[in-house]
């Protein structure tokens, strides 16, 4: 009997073990934000719904208890370098913002090497077409929509905010998004020098194109962008030239450097159990209450 009991623990382990070995950090993350209570308060009101043309899926987030009010809305894209992340990874986000009375949409996007841009931003803005047409189903204000996103899921949601032909290719208006928190992106790489944004990027005519910078317009909407001092992957000048630039031209911005915090540590503090990192949460919920 006893011998059956310490078999069966370490097969435990054993299972265990490989799960995490073959999970990826942020799907890792997911789950241990829902077993310390991330989730409560909320429900994935939708998942897998289809949208756009090329076979992209979505999740849908939302405060589990029922309002009168639609609610407004964030629109999140996943980080990964443009070649990895999925929707399901990043639930500890759709959580998070759900907690704090928002509907919550987390998109699939095209990766490479399979497209290269614009293929992913092209993406996002159907996402938003999405989102506009259907979200008042399950509960969000399609005049309140917000997008957000972390690393090169912030690069999608800026540069959709800021570049107006992507929304209008897609039959929306620029003014069909009212903010934008970007988390640790990438706004002011250009010329390429790491094999990701070479492999996204340079295939595009106009390499400078690609860069949120280039598009900076004083009718952009209210925006804050948050980098951290320990950031190697991608480098505070990013948020702290953007942030510069869209202040010469007159837009609304806010800028967050928090100090000793790496590249991952910005979107895991949105987290339930890694909270206490940084006020990422609250920071951007307290903004995106005044810009919508």
């Amino acid at each position: 009997m006893i011998r059956a009991i310490v078999v069966a623990l370490i097969l435990l382990v054993l299972a265990i073990g490989l799960t995490v070995a073959f999970t990826s950090p942020p799907k890792l993350l997911s789950m241990v934000d829902g077993l310390a209570g991330g989730g409560k308060g909320t429900e994935r009101v939708a998942s897998g719904v289809a949208f756009g043309d090329h076979g992209q899926m979505l999740d849908v987030w939302a405060p589990a208890q029922d309002s009168e009010q639609l609610r407004p809305v964030v629109v999140f894209f996943h980080g990964g370098g443009w070649v990895k992340g999925d929707r399901d990874a990043y639930a500890f986000a759709g959580r998070a913002f759900a907690s704090q009375g928002f509907v919550v949409v987390i998109p699939d996007y095209r990766k490479v090497p399979e497209v290269r841009f614009p293929a992913f931003i092209e993406d996002g803005a159907e996402a938003v077409d999405w989102t506009r047409k259907n979200i008042a189903e399950l509960g969000g204000d399609p005049n309140r929509i917000a997008l957000a996103g972390h690393s090169a899921g912030a690069h999608t949601a800026v540069t959709l905010a800021l570049d107006p032909r992507w929304l209008r290719a897609a039959g929306l208006r620029p003014d069909a998004v009212k903010a934008v928190v970007g988390l640790s992106g990438p706004y002011d790489f250009y010329p390429f020098d790491k094999k990701r944004s070479i492999d996204a990027m340079s295939q595009w005519p106009e390499p400078r194109d690609t860069q949120p910078i280039a598009w900076a317009r004083a009718d952009a909407p209210p925006m804050l962008l948050i980098t951290s001092s320990a950031d190697t992957v991608v480098r505070p000048y990013n948020t702290e030239n953007l942030a510069a630039k869209l202040r010469e031209v007159g837009a609304p911005v806010e800028a967050e450097n928090y100090e000793g915090l790496s590249h991952e540590n910005v979107v895991m503090a949105l987290s339930k159990p890694f909270r206490g990192k940084a006020p990422v949460l609250d920071r951007s919920v307290r903004f995106l209450d005044r810009a919508m």
